[in-house]
Order: C-alpha cells, then structure tokens, then sequence
C-alpha cells in the first residue's frame, strides 16, 4: 500500500515538471527575442531656414562733457581776485580770475627804456648815413667804403631797436596771462585757490580751475567684439539713468573710432546728447538700449542650442547621408533663444537641435531623425 502511493506521488512530480519546462522555456525564448529587437532612440533635429533677427541689446555708458578743461596759471604770481566759484555759468572770454606779479611792472619798465634807448641810437645812425649818402652824390668826396660801413650801422641798429620793441610785447604778452579767462561757455564745476594764494607752472601745479560744458554732452560707449559693426554714423539709441526713472533720452552716433580698444577689445562710440536744461550730468552712467539687427540680408537663424562652441571654433552639426559633418559657422545677432550664424549651409539642411561635443564628427547616425518645427 505504501509503495503504491509512493509510485503515485512520483508519476505526479513528473507530469508537473513537464509541463513547467516547456513554459520556462517559452519565457526565455521572448525574452531572447526582444533582446535581439534593437531599441529606436530619437534625434531631434530641424530643417535649416532663411529668417532675419532683431533684438535690443542693453550697456552700460558714461555720460561725459562735451568740452573739459583745467585752468592753470601761466606765470609765477599771487591770486588777486576770483570772480566766480563752483557752479558758476560763464560765457566764453569771461574774466575768471585776476593774478599779480609786481616784478613784472619792472620788467615792463625796463623794456619801455630800451626800446627808447635803441631808437635814439638808430634814428642817429640813420641820419650819419643819410648825410653821407647826399655828400657822396658830389664825386671824391665819400667814399663807398665809408657809405657802406654807415649803412650797415644804421641797419644794425634798426634790428636792435625792433628787438627791443619785440621784449616790450613778449612782456605785455606775459602780463596778459595775469588774467584768466573762459576758453569756452559753461560751468565751474572745481575751484582749488583762494585770493592771496601763489600759484604758478610747473609739473605738479595745481589748476586754478574745472570748466566744463554741460549743454551738450558725450554719450560714450564701448561695444564689444561681437557687436561691433551694429552702430553706423547717425544711427540713433535709447537710453535711460536711475535718477529719472521712467525716463529716456535719445542720443545720435556722431563719432565711431574704427578700431578695438587693446585692453577691452571694444569699439568705442561717441553720441552727442543736447542737454539744454541741463538735467542730465557729466558722469552719470546710464542704460543704453543698443538695436541690433541682422542687416538687410537673409541669414540662417538657429536655436542656441544648435550651436556648438568647441576649442577648435564655433560649429553647426548637419546630417548628412546618415552621418555628422561639423560645419564651421560665424554668428551675428543673438537673442535669448536664437542666433544668426553664416556659413556653407544651404535652404533645408538637416541640423540636429542639441549638439555637444559627444557627438563627434562623421559619426553614423543609427536613430530616428525627429524633425521639429523652428
């Protein structure tokens, strides 16, 4: 009885392990199936197309006069008397200051004399030769020699009377510069003297003042490499400073220098601002909204993250034939999302939408070119 359940038992485990084998074995025959399967993976990627970019493009500048200067004294002497002081506006040729030396009173003096001096000496020498010139008109009785030497005299002394003339003027020159006067109109903005101080030349003097013009200003601005060409002459900007919020001003390119700057590797430009009213000031810093644009041409615009910026250069990824091909590009006008890029592309060309340095190039590409619309 126990053998025959026992041979009961057996018979059972082994229809069960028979018919589990087989479903094992099924199992493992899908699974070897899928793993041949290869996995589709998807590479975005876009039609290239013609289009034209605009953006705004905001720096800083610096508002500075349009006309600058320091005034110093020319001569060694004592201030006398100061007409104006900070903030004073003055006209061009105005009387600013009044300096005294009393040594050159004397030098004066003393040239006057000369000059008085030597005319006396000269009006002698002219009338010795004029009368021997008329004797020699009788034959034998002066002789050329004599003539001659009496010219030379009277010559002589006609030269040191004019350079005694021209000491007395070189003096009057010099106490001109005794009084300081306006080069140009505008305002003191710096006076570093009082009455009675000695001011005079010399390397480290100190100007006497700080002229500045005020109704027209220079709006100064330093654009980089990549933005160079964006202003031409008479192309017009915006901009604004944090004193009068709210407010814009508009400013004109007059002065373009042409070159990048060695140490800042910018342009710098010049715009000339009409401030009448004076409400804007010399060293303020304002926003300056810069237009950009892609001039009148077509260009390729991309998304940013199309471009690829390696150390071998700025490159472009195009499918071609199923493979990579690293295409060198310039780029001109970016925005926040796109950029214009030039370069040998053409109408249509496959670009993949995110590049990096990964994808190498002449890579094959063995997934699914997803185009999206730009």
């Amino acid at each position: 009885m126990i053998k025959n359940k026992r041979t009961g038992i057996l018979l059972l485990a082994g229809v069960f392990t028979a018919l589990l084998i087989p479903g094992c074995k099924s199992s493992n025959a899908e699974e070897e199936k899928n793993a041949e399967k290869p996995a589709v993976t998807t590479v975005p990627a876009f039609l290239l197309s013609e289009g034209s970019l605009s953006d705004t493009l905001s720096l800083p500048g610096e508002l500075v006069a349009f006309q600058n200067v320091d005034l110093f004294a020319k001569v060694s002497s004592f201030v006398k008397k100061l007409y104006v002081d900070v903030g004073s506006e003055v006209r061009q040729g105005q009387l600013l200051a009044v300096m005294e030396a009393p040594e050159m009173n004397a030098q004066h003096d003393g040239a006057q004399s000369k000059v008085k001096s030597q005319e006396a000496i000269y009006l002698a020498s002219k009338a010795t030769y004029d009368r021997l010139f008329e004797t020699s008109k009788t034959p034998g009785t002066v002789s050329q020699n004599d003539l001659d030497m009496a010219n030379a005299r009277q010559k002589s002394d006609y030269a040191q009377y004019m350079a005694a003339k021209s000491a007395v003027k070189e003096i009057t020159d010099t106490r001109n510069y005794l009084e300081i006067r306006a080069p140009f109109s505008g305002v003191i903005t710096a006076r570093n003297v009082s009455a009675g101080a000695y001011v005079g030349p010399g390397a480290g003097a100190v100007p006497m003042f700080t002229l500045q013009e005020q109704k027209k200003l220079r709006l100064v601005v330093n654009l980089p490499e990549s933005n160079a060409g964006v202003l031409n002459q008479n192309g017009s900007v915006k901009f604004a400073v944090k004193s009068l919020p709210g407010r814009y001003f508009e400013a004109r390119t007059s002065r373009v220098s042409g070159a990048l700057d060695n140490r800042l590797r910018a342009q710098r430009v010049e715009m000339d601002v009409h401030n009448d009213n004076k409400v804007l000031l010399p060293g303020m810093i304002p926003e300056v909204k810069i237009p950009l644009h892609s001039g009148n041409t077509q260009v390729f615009v991309i998304p940013n993250s199309a471009l690829l910026n390696s150390s071998m250069g700025v490159f472009v990824i195009k499918v071609i034939n199923g493979k990579t091909v690293w295409v060198p590009v310039s780029t001109g006008v970016k925005t926040d999302d796109k950029i214009s890029v030039y370069g040998n592309l053409s109408k249509n060309d496959t670009l993949i939408t995110a590049v990096t340095e990964e994808v190498r190039n002449g890579a094959v590409v063995d997934g699914k070119i997803a185009l999206q619309k730009d």
